[in-house]
Order: structure tokens, then sequence, then C-alpha cells
């Protein structure tokens, strides 16, 4: 529960509808207004589309070099996206929970977004104000038919954190046990269902977008997006996700998880077992309670590796305010409402993977990589496959306990970004996990080294797959040698078949011309220059011709018309010029 930001001091009031106003000292007049019960659709299609229209202008002048004062320069463009990735961040905490989360997941798209976007999307929290202890209430009582003073010995009306999807109480059971309830926020699922549909307008838009929708799978993404909003909003699924992580960790004695109280459960109300300890980012805290920071840096990795590899069921949001430690030594996760699952197979493809890198086969790789889900295959993949041996080719050379997470994930979208091609949630999340994780590690431990903690994982995995399907290397020469001669036997087959098409015209061959291209498309708007400009030429004429004999209007409706084909003689010597320049 510690994954929710505490409440920071705020002035707060609620007017005759009900609407909550909270503003935060550190966000100058900027304030919340967010209608608990009755969200208006126009208001927030307003609201939002306003959002959109400014994104997309600034998106616009961002790329136009005339638009920077004093001249153009890299710097120049760096400082302006720096500017506005941060007005993204304050309009998604305007917008509200959709947007926050949205943002949230948003931040490990590193393959879709530039870096400075990332980055300022990494800070988004959960800033929001707290809703009323009524509210609260009247939540329990509707969803478990029960009050709370009947539920509960006692219950704190003042919320230990407050998150956008919901806050945290703490409270104590009639049987003496303490615990904290999860009350989600009131009206969530209307605004969710409100926002979601407006924002499947604005996917479809920049999915037909000529720019921003090639080679993108926005609607993809969007399905995506939802589906993880969707399955946070239900408090059963975030109970049952801790009962499977509970049981998954249930023979290691320094792994603790909270305990669902099921009785004291509903789809927006999560009871848990109150399971305090030190937040694994407070270092002095730490070392006051006599942990060993080295073993935690170590054990929190070698976790989150049992999951991903072991379980195939991990934790998708492991950052310092989820990952706690108690007196003792234990590590405690909290929150999971956001959970990553692999495929039961995992390990046989990881092996390919592991085949593939060795061999420095990208084919063999990406093959692997679309099986495991780690890529989504969108068109052409001849891309992706030069792409990947091109790292396999540069930055595999060094020894795998001395490789970076962060740095190979920083190389990957890299490579990925404005690619026809991106990486599904699940990947992004585990990157992402394993950065974080690295980073925590690296502040616990300044010597810990994550790939040296993943390699007898990982040696694992090829030991386990030489045991269960004989002697690996024999496998897989064997495996190449029957793909070769089945290759080369069906070799003439293919050939007659490709024959047989070319005979009957089913093959077409084109050929394109690069130069030949650029030079008709340059002919063309030469056409059309030429065109405009005698029609420029005519109006002027005519309106002069209409002043002279004493007509005004006919003359200014003449100019009207030559200023507009003016602008369009403007805009064809342009793209004239770009042509040009073209290598």
């Amino acid at each position: 529960m510690s994954a929710l930001s505490q409440p920071q001091k705020r002035s707060a009031k609620y007017s005759a509808n009900g609407a909550l106003a909270a503003t935060r000292p550190d966000r100058g007049k900027k304030s919340y207004r967010w209608n608990d019960e009755n969200y208006s659709r126009l208001r927030r299609r307003i609201d939002i589309w306003l959002f959109v229209l400014n994104l997309l202008f600034g998106l616009w002048r961002d790329g136009k070099k005339w638009s920077y004062i004093g001249g153009y320069t890299e710097e120049k463009r760096s400082r302006r996206r720096q500017k506005q990735a941060a007005w993204i961040r304050e309009s998604l905490l305007e917008l509200g929970p959709t947007f926050i989360k949205v943002g949230q997941l948003f931040s490990t798209r590193a393959d879709l977004f530039p870096a400075a976007y990332v980055d300022e999307l990494s800070k988004l929290q959960d800033r929001v104000p707290a809703f009323s202890y009524e509210q609260a209430d009247k939540i329990i009582q509707t969803d478990t038919g029960k009050s709370v003073s009947e539920l509960f010995r006692s219950f704190d009306p003042t919320p230990l954190a407050a998150a956008s999807l919901g806050q945290v109480h703490k409270a104590q059971l009639h049987t003496n046990e303490e615990v904290v309830v999860k009350v989600q926020r009131p009206g969530l699922k209307k605004l969710f269902t409100i926002d979601l549909a407006i924002l499947k307008r604005i996917t479809q838009y920049f999915q037909n977008h000529p720019r921003w929708g090639r080679g993108r799978d926005w609607l993809g993404i969007y399905e995506e997006c939802c589906r993880i909003l969707w399955e946070e909003t239900d408090y059963l699924n975030e109970g049952r996700n801790a009962d499977t992580f509970r049981r998954n960790f249930r023979e290691y004695d320094w792994v603790r998880v909270p305990r669902v109280y099921w009785r004291y459960t509903s789809p927006r109300v999560l009871t848990l077992e109150y399971v305090p300890g030190i937040k694994i980012s407070h270092y002095e805290a730490l070392e006051a309670a006599g942990l060993d920071r080295k073993l935690l840096a170590r054990l929190g990795a070698e976790a989150y590796l049992q999951q991903l590899l072991n379980d195939g069921f991990f934790h998708a949001d492991p950052h310092p305010g989820n990952l706690a430690v108690s007196g003792d030594g234990k590590l405690i996760f909290y929150d999971f409402g956001m959970m990553g699952q692999i495929k039961a197979n995992v390990r046989e493809k990881l092996m390919q993977t592991l085949f593939g890198i060795a061999e420095k086969n990208a084919d063999r790789v990406v093959s692997s990589l679309i099986e495991l889900g780690a890529l989504a295959p969108t068109g052409d993949m001849g891309p992706v496959r030069r792409s990947v041996q091109f790292m396999l080719d540069n930055f595999m050379d060094k020894p795998f306990e001395e490789q970076s997470v962060s740095a190979i994930g920083e190389d990957l979208y890299e490579i990925a970004y404005d690619q026809p091609f991106r990486f599904p949630a699940t990947f992004t999340f585990v990157m992402r996990a394993f950065s974080t994780l690295e980073g925590v590690g690296k502040g616990l431990d300044p010597d810990f080294n994550f790939m040296e903690v993943a390699q007898p994982f990982a040696m694992e995995i090829m030991t386990n797959s030489s045991a269960s399907n004989g002697n690996s290397l024999l496998d897989e020469l064997g495996r190449q040698a029957a793909q070769m001669s089945s290759t080369a036997l069906g070799l003439p087959r293919r050939i007659e078949d490709t024959i047989e098409k070319l005979d009957r015209g089913d093959i077409r061959l084109r050929v394109r011309s690069i130069e030949s291209d650029r030079i008709l498309r340059r002919m063309s708007s030469m056409q059309l220059l030429t065109n405009y400009t005698i029609l420029v030429g005519t109006f002027i004429l005519s309106a002069t011709i209409f002043w002279v004999n004493a007509w005004p209007w006919l003359a200014a409706i003449a100019l009207v018309l030559a200023s507009f084909l003016g602008v369009s003689t403007f805009r064809q010597w342009r793209k004239i010029n770009r042509l040009d320049r073209m290598p």
C-alpha cells in the first residue's frame, strides 16, 4: 500500500454540488476540480481535446526551424522539448486518474516516445486529494452490505495515503488483527468509461495520421492500456494476484506478502494484513536498523528473477514505494494491481534466444522474441532484423556479467524508436523493472551488478533445458542439419512453383528508382508552381482592373483569391526545395 503517495497538506472544501477543489502549494494556482460522482461528458471532452490540440500544436512547432527565436540549434530544441514534457506531465495531473495512469504506462515506452518525454513521465506520481470519510463509508457499505462500525472495531477516518485510484485507511478487526483497507475513488469506473471512449477517438486520429501513424499500432497500444486500467479497478483481481504471489513465495522465508482478508473484500474494497516496513530506498533507516544493504540488493534481484524465470508471474511495478524491508530483514511487497504473466514455454523460447545470441543469428533471435511476445510483428520485419544484427555485432562482445540492464534497455529503445514495430507492455514492464531494481541495488550497494546475480539463473535455464532435452549441443546440430536437408530437398519444388506463378502472371515485379521518382515528383511540383503563379498574376491583374473601374468589392475578392493561391505557390516552392536537397 505504500505505493500510494502520502497526501500533502492542502486546503480543500466541498461545494454544494459535491465537487472537491483542492490546491497544493507546490503547484501555484493550479487545482484539481473533480466532481466525485457526476462527471460531465461534454466537459471532459472539451478538456481532453484542448490538451490534445495544444500537444499537436507543440509537436508541429517543434519541427519548424523558423519558430526558434534567434535561429535553430539542437540545444534550443532540447530545451523546448524539456519544457513541453514538463507541461505534458502537469496537464496529465490536471486531467485526473485516467491520464495519470496512462502517463505512468507511457513512461515505460521509450520505444514510442522521445527520451525527454519518457524521463518526465517517469516522475509522474499520484498526487491527488483524498476523498471524505463519509464517501469511503458509503462505498464500503454499498459493496459489503455492512457499515464500517459493523466490519471493524476501529477505523481511522484519516487515510494513510491517497492516490488516483483509491486511498488507504488503517483499521482493526473485531479479532484485534491490524489491517489496511484500500477504498476505490468514488465514480472511478464512470470516469474511466467516459475518458477511454474519448481516448479511442484520439487514438484513431493518430493511427490515421500520415506522419504519426506510420508504422505504429496505436490501436493495439490503446487496447493494452484499457486492459491494464480495467484490471486495476477490480480489487477482487488484485486480491487474487496477492494470493498467487504469496503462494509462489511460500517457501522463501525472506519474502513477506500481506495476507488478503476476503471476508472484508469486494470489487471496490480490499482489506490486507498490515505489514509495516522500511522503504527500501531509505538507506539511512536501513543502516540504523542494522540491516545488510549488500544482502538486500542481492535478495531484491533474486526475488524478481524468481518471479520472472521460475514463476512466470511477476510484479509489473516494483518501484521503491512498493518494496520495503521488515525489522528482521525480510523483503515486503505491496500493491498487486499491476502484474505481468509470461507464457508457460518461456524456458524453451529463452533457450532459442540464447542460442541465437551465441551464434549472432538475428533471424533466430527475432523469431524467438516474437514467440516470447517480446516483439510484436507489424508488417515488414526487415528493419527489425537489421537492428538486432547490428546490436549482436556491436554490443554483445562484453562478458555476460559485465552487461548493464539499463544500458541494454537504452540501446534497445534507441534502436526501436521510430521503427515499424513495437514492444508489448509485458516486455516494457520487465525492462523497466530490471532497470529500477538495478538502480535500487546500486543505491544499496555501489558494487552491485544485476547481471552477475542473473548469471546463475541463466545457467540453470540452460542446464535444465539440457537435462530435459538430452544433449543440447547434439540436438542443436541435428536441428540445423534437419533444417538444411529440408531446405535442400524442398528447393527444386519451390523453384518449379515460382516458375509456374510467373507463367500464370501471379508474380509481379516492381522496380523502383529513387532518382526517377524524385525527378517525376519535381516535374509535377514545377507544373503546379507554374499554374499557381499564372493564376496569382491573373487575379492581381484583375484586381487592378476592377479597382480602376471603381469596382472595389470585386477587386477585394480577386485579391483574396490571389492571396490564397499565393500561399499554395509558396508551399509548392518549399516542396521543390526539399526535393532538390534530397540525397
